[in-house]
């Protein structure tokens, strides 16, 4: 079994831009593929239901350059995972066009470049469900139907390593994914390379988040993956950092709700029986995971639609009686408001995030400060018409100022206001599909293409 070594040098490209000297270092050792995820569901149903980036392009140009000056330096392959966050069609074409730009700058000699589109579209989707296909639903979601498809503004499908090894058996140099399974995008690059399966997906999990598995926590560090038949090796870049067991250990168990399975697409990582041991001061190792594969080959598609418009009016509390009583002063300002425009969940939406006592969890806060010193209140509102947002939001919010709690004497109060005016967010969407649907083939969902740049492309 071959040796493989990748350098990862962020968790999330774009979000802020990766530290450029800890890059270098893991440049220095002389890696096999260059390779870093841009993508997360993390970022909630916004961005992809309106097919929006959340982050800057300038940072996403300045880590796309990065990695492909140095891919081109070191003449091995680069692999970027859920293009410009989302991963759909349109994030796909923005990378492509920044490459191009950094080829052309810096009049790079021709390479080759694939470009793997995830996107599904809503009719496409539609017309699966009326042949009959069963599309399940993943965490407690029933199946979906042509509801669920109604309130979908955009879907795109979650691929498995293989459209990425085909793509690299193709001549890539360069590879641009729409969605992709965080894992996967390394899991390609050594399944390619003749590791197993449980080598390759344990591999990518735990190199998924770059410097996220090293401690100190630091943002945006490199880490390198060594690969090879005794198991799994991770080294912090940063001079400052290590990858410990521990460290390694929570990475692989976090965002799960078994901690000891990562899914992915055809099986899951039992990672139940893993050891992790220190073999220097900035490398661990892993060994004793295993790869279970499912009967049937499934992929995860994620949907998201616009919900409605939405407001929001910032305040805060300082008085101690209004805090100890701030309870019946939501109580007297949802009354109001239910007067003025009907039921609350009727065709609008009214919360009241309560920062410093449970704005947080909620109802699930084990310990909620009932006296704090202060409170800040965020007024949070959405109803499909705009105008009709911003004047509930602007009543419930003035609502907090005129509770008349029982001992109050003044009139100046209760609140303090931020700014007086209401705040236009950008519309609220909600995740429709967190489902999985049986293909024949890991390819049937995903299309590529191929380009040439640099040079006399």
């Amino acid at each position: 079994m071959p040796t493989t070594r990748i350098v990862v040098p962020s968790g999330h490209m774009g979000t802020t831009p990766f530290e450029q000297d800890s890059f270098r270092r893991g440049v220095a050792e002389k890696p096999d593929y260059v390779i870093a995820d841009s993508g997360s569901a993390d970022i909630g149903p916004h961005p992809l239901g309106a097919d929006r980036p959340p982050s800057a392009e300038i940072w996403q140009r300045h880590d796309l350059e990065q990695m492909l000056l140095a891919a081109r330096e070191l003449g091995v392959p680069m692999i970027v995972g859920s293009a410009s966050d989302t991963g759909t069609d349109k994030s796909v074409d923005r990378y492509l066009r920044l490459l191009r730009g950094v080829a052309d700058q810096h009049r790079l000699k021709p390479f080759r470049v694939a470009a793997i589109y995830a996107e599904q579209p809503v009719e496409t989707v539609r017309g699966w469900l009326a042949a009959g296909r069963a599309i399940d639903g993943l965490d407690g979601r029933p199946p979906a139907d042509a509801a669920t498809l109604d309130r979908t503004s955009r879907i795109v499908a979650v691929m498995g390593p293989e459209p990425i090894m085909a793509a690299l058996d193709g001549g890539a140099d360069v590879v641009i994914c729409g969605r992709s399974s965080d894992p996967a995008i390394f899991a390609a690059a050594l399944l390619r390379d003749q590791h197993s399966k449980a080598d390759s997906f344990f591999a990518g999990k735990a190199l998924e988040c770059a410097s996220f598995c090293a401690e100190p926590f630091m943002q945006k560090e490199t880490v390198l993956g060594r690969i090879g038949p005794d198991g799994v090796y991770v080294t912090a870049m940063h001079p400052k950092q290590r990858c410990t067991p521990t460290s390694v250990a929570a990475h692989t168990m976090y965002e799960r709700r078994n901690p000891f399975r990562e899914y992915v697409p055809g099986g899951y990582v039992d990672m139940s029986e893993c050891r992790y041991e220190q073999v220097d001061e900035k490398t661990t190792r892993v060994t004793n995971y295993r790869f279970v594969e499912d009967a049937v080959y499934r992929v995860k598609l994620e949907g998201a639609g616009k919900v409605a418009e939405r407001r929001i009016f910032i305040a805060g509390v300082r008085d101690p009686y209004t805090i100890r009583n701030f309870d019946q002063v939501l109580s007297l300002a949802r009354a109001k408001v239910e007067r003025l425009f009907g039921p609350i969940g009727s065709d609008y939406r009214l919360h009241y995030h309560v920062y410093g006592r449970d704005a947080i969890m909620g109802p699930m806060e084990p310990e909620p400060d009932t006296c704090p010193k202060e409170m800040g209140i965020v007024t949070d509102v959405i109803c499909k018409d705009p105008q009709r947002c911003e004047d509930i939001c602007h009543v419930a919010a003035k609502a907090l100022f005129g509770a008349r709690l029982p001992e109050v004497k003044g009139t100046a109060g209760t609140a303090a206001i931020f700014t007086d005016e209401v705040i236009t967010l950008e519309a609220a969407y909600e995740w429709t599909l967190n489902h999985v649907i049986a293909v024949d083939s890991p390819h049937e969902l995903f299309r590529t293409e191929f380009m040439t740049m640099g040079g006399e492309a």
